[in-house]
């Protein structure tokens, strides 16, 4: 498949049976919170359409993980490359490999310089378009509450405004939807749980290598949600984490 763009071929064409009003564009980085998203999305009925996007992140592996999920599901799904804007956004810890990623707790004291300027409205931006082009009247993305005090475009404020754009843009209204806006990394955890989701196929450490670190914010966050319900994380770490 190409890198720039891959569909599933059970799901390449646009179903004439399904309304604009049951389909829906999911933004999925192949991360535990999209992940869960997408599967919500699904088990709500949408049609759903998976757009990834390469934008000069140095956890670009995320997005096998979000093809390999996709071509499971027969969802369709596309990769976007957005890299040629990575000048415009690289000062950040997420998308310049020269500094250095901060390790520990996550919160707003370590975690300020992983935040890519303007990151969510990119992405939206281009998700909303896409979802007007396929005649899909909704939008969905895994902001989440934990979220809140590191990263302005996860916060309820920026999604109430960004909704109000999505139905003013286009002829076409569209509905944004962060169904996790003010749940915790557990509450998410907890949601996929009931639905019988298995997150081995997914991937949240900001250093993308070939074992998650055990040691960013992200990697922990993720690492203390699994613990909290007493489940060992399915993804392979450094060394072994509870």
């Amino acid at each position: 498949m190409s890198e720039h763009t891959s569909v599933s071929a059970s799901n390449a064409a646009l179903s004439s049976s399904i309304p604009a009003s049951r389909r829906a564009v999911v933004i999925y980085s192949g991360g535990m919170d999209s992940f869960t998203v997408l599967h919500k999305a699904i088990a709500q009925g949408f049609e759903v359409h998976a757009l990834s996007f390469n934008y000069g992140q140095r956890h670009s592996r995320e997005l096998e993980s979000a093809r390999k999920v996709c071509t499971q599901l027969g969802v369709s799904h596309k990769v976007v490359d957005i890299r040629a804007i990575h000048g415009l956004i690289d000062n950040s810890s997420l998308t310049n490999n020269d500094q250095a990623l901060p390790t520990g707790d996550y919160d707003e004291g370590n975690m300020t310089s992983t935040v890519v300027p303007n990151r969510n409205m990119i992405l939206l931006s281009l998700a909303i378009g896409y979802a007007v082009n396929i005649d899909a009247e909704h939008c969905f993305y895994g902001a989440h509450g934990g979220d809140h005090a590191i990263y302005p475009d996860c916060r309820p404020e920026f999604v109430e405004k960004m909704q109000d754009v999505a139905r003013i843009a286009n002829y076409t209204p569209v509905e944004v939807h962060a169904p996790y806006l003010t749940a915790s990394k557990a509450d998410i955890l907890a949601d996929g749980i009931a639905m019988g989701l298995d997150y081995a196929d997914t991937w949240t450490c900001y250093l993308g290598e070939e074992a998650a670190c055990g040691e960013c914010g992200s990697c922990r966050e993720r690492l203390a949600a699994f613990a909290a319900h007493g489940l060992t994380d399915p993804v392979p770490y450094r060394q072994s984490k509870g």
